[in-house]
């Protein structure tokens, strides 16, 4: 179904896993160190990586940063923290999901799907336009009045996900379930500062709106300026 690069030092849960992964359709490279699995990311490029934070050679959230800065392959971490803060700031640095340890081989094969699917339906959309306002989800592009705009990837999931939806309001509630997988809220400063990051770079701001209009105790929407 997929393939997978399983980062995982521990040999029996590497073994494991990998045992079960392919026994599930999926072709599976199983590394044991940070450093073979920013490489294989940059050579190779898996469609899954599903990466451990207890590696012997590197943190495993600087090996998120590494293949983040290499690669838009979605990550899904394996993490012993379960607090709003640690997840938070496992979602900001990339990764696009993460499991609880611990964990069963069944739960990891659904979390693989499911990223699949979201992927796969990011890359059915068409071209946004709102006005000058142009969003291109395959390609992860933006651009303002013909000029490129760089977007961080939460950025850009952020724009594109209120982008599905123009004119309408979402609330923050929403946006945390859609962009940041957190269905149960509780994290809207990191909504805020997102949100903040990208109004700058689209050459407005929460005073002078000019595409994303924030609506105040219900959420923010996306609209051209001549329709907000």
């Amino acid at each position: 179904m997929a393939r997978v690069l399983l980062v995982e030092d521990d040999d029996a849960i590497r073994t494991s896993l990998s045992k079960s992964l392919t026994a599930a359709g999926h072709v599976v490279t199983a590394l044991a160190t940070g450093a073979e699995a920013v490489a294989k990311a940059a050579r190779d490029r898996p469609e899954v990586v599903l990466l451990d934070l207890g590696l012997p050679d590197l943190d495993g959230r600087d090996v998120l940063a590494m293949v983040r800065s290499v690669s838009d392959v979605p990550v899904i971490v394996a993490t012993a923290r379960d607090d709003d803060a640690s997840v938070v700031k496992l979602l900001d640095a990339g990764a696009d999901d993460y499991v609880i340890k611990p964990f069963s081989s069944a739960q990891i094969d659904a979390r693989i799907r499911a990223v699949l699917r979201r992927l796969g339906n990011d890359q059915q959309n068409e071209v946004v336009n709102l006005g000058s306002l142009e969003i291109d989800p395959r390609s992860r592009e933006v651009t303002v009045d013909g000029k490129s705009v760089d977007l961080t990837r939460k950025e850009f999931d952020l724009l594109l996900a209120l982008s599905r939806r123009p004119g309408a309001v979402v609330s923050k509630r929403e946006l945390l379930a859609e962009v940041w997988g957190l269905p149960w809220g509780g994290g809207d400063r990191t909504v805020d500062v997102h949100l903040s990051w990208l109004r700058r770079k689209l050459g407005e701001t929460a005073a002078e709106p000019r595409f994303l209009h924030s609506v105040r105790g219900v959420g923010v929407k996306l609209a051209a300026p001549e329709s907000s």
